[in-house]
């Protein structure tokens, strides 16, 4: 889906190494993940934290996955991308526990 795909096969080694980064980070960002859920949950008062983060979002996908592929196209239509932002974002909350690591290995694994 990526803009520079390459048809490598990720080691089980750095596989882990990234799923390490992403829980991590999740543990930062989790007061902005849980005022983005929040500010979805009531749109009337706190729209402007959900439309900038889904705006942002939107950018981010254009600049550096392929727009010509029919996944990439779900992501962009606003009317679509709302649950599979929401799902994203919970299952990155769910990394902030100690045990974020391997919750977040096993969802991918069984994904």
């Amino acid at each position: 889906m990526r803009k520079s795909y390459v048809n490598n096969t990720i080691k089980i080694n750095e596989f882990d190494a990234l799923i390490k980064i992403t829980a991590e980070m999740s543990r930062y960002l989790y007061p902005y993940i849980r005022e983005i859920l929040k500010s979805k949950e009531d749109l009337e008062e706190n729209s402007v934290i959900w439309n900038d983060f889904n705006k942002r979002f939107i950018e981010l996908i254009k600049e550096r996955f392929n727009i010509d592929s029919m996944k990439v196209k779900k992501l962009l239509n606003r009317a679509d991308n709302d649950e599979i932002i929401i799902k994203y974002l919970l299952t990155l909350s769910l990394c902030i526990s100690n045990q974020g690591y391997q919750k977040l290995k096993n969802f991918l694994y069984y994904f």
